[in-house]
């Protein structure tokens, strides 16, 4: 049975941040249906004035981000004591878990052009150890289709993978489709299917689907992507429900306010990061 369309939800420009314009597509008001996936920021501008003051750093809890770079440069630091650059095609997949500090600095380049996607973790992993992953461009397998090309970020695509993530597990795939180019997916009836629409307009199962557009499918084993108005890039996540309750707090997301609070004491307190880098107090 084919996927049709079940809610879209067209990105509105804010900023966030020291004050980085971007276009915020899924958040709050989208929890319940996009679960597990929290938050979608997405980023587009050939400005650097719009991003370059970038996100000092601050904390997270209780999710993982997972940042995508089309196009730009952004560089990054932890308190892991990770430091480096995320670069054009890199994604960086970070675990907040217990509590992790980092901080997001854009580069003026020529066009900054991305998403930051917040997944949940479920209850049970929450405070487990934060961890850091960089995935670089040229690590990533790429699919070649017929009138474009797929790049398994995370999870599996017919056989091929990429990422695994050690939590809650999903499929996120970058698809670049020529003008006129047609990709069917399949995926388990019952399993969350979400589409964004990074660059370009799509058609997905017969509807017309904006730029900057995330879109929720209904029920179903299969649907089809179309470029049919121009090249596209349309970012394709897939995973289950984890239909838990969500506190969510600035950079924190926990499953009760009672959590929450704690998160913010320890914040206060100097106790908020469990874990260090060897050898630091």
């Amino acid at each position: 049975m084919e996927r049709t369309i079940e809610t879209k939800v067209k990105g509105f420009r804010t900023s966030d941040g020291a004050g980085v314009s971007l276009v915020r597509v899924l958040g709050r008001e989208t929890v319940k249906g996009y679960d597990p996936f929290l938050m979608l920021d997405s980023f587009d501008s050939t400005n650097p004035a719009d991003y370059t003051a970038g996100f000092p750093m601050h904390p997270h809890r209780g999710i993982e981000t997972i940042t995508y770079l089309a196009e730009g440069a952004i560089a990054h630091e932890d308190s892991l004591g990770n430091k480096g650059m995320i670069n054009a095609g890199d994604v960086q997949w970070m675990t907040a878990g217990s509590g992790i500090m980092h901080e997001e600095m854009p580069q003026a380049s020529e066009r900054m052009l991305g998403v930051q996607l917040w997944l949940n973790m479920a209850q049970k992993d929450k405070m487990k150890p934060p961890a850091y992953h960089s995935l670089t461009k040229d690590s990533m397998p790429v699919v070649d289709l017929e009138g474009g090309s797929l790049t398994v970020i995370g999870g599996e695509y017919n056989g091929v993978k990429g990422f695994q993530g050690e939590h809650h597990p999903i499929d996120f795939y970058s698809i670049r489709l020529e003008d006129g180019a047609k990709l069917t997916l399949d995926a388990p009836a019952d399993d969350q299917v979400i589409f964004f629409l990074l660059e370009g307009d799509a058609t997905i199962s017969g509807e017309k689907v904006d730029e900057k557009t995330a879109v929720l499918m209904s029920r179903g084993e299969h649907v089809t992507v179309e470029a049919n108005d121009g090249p596209i890039e349309v970012l394709y996540l897939h995973s289950t429900m984890l239909e838990e309750p969500v506190a969510w707090g600035g950079p924190i997301v926990m499953n009760t306010r009672e959590e929450l609070n704690l998160a913010f004491q320890e914040l206060r307190e100097g106790t908020f990061i469990k874990d260090r880098p060897q050898g630091e107090a």
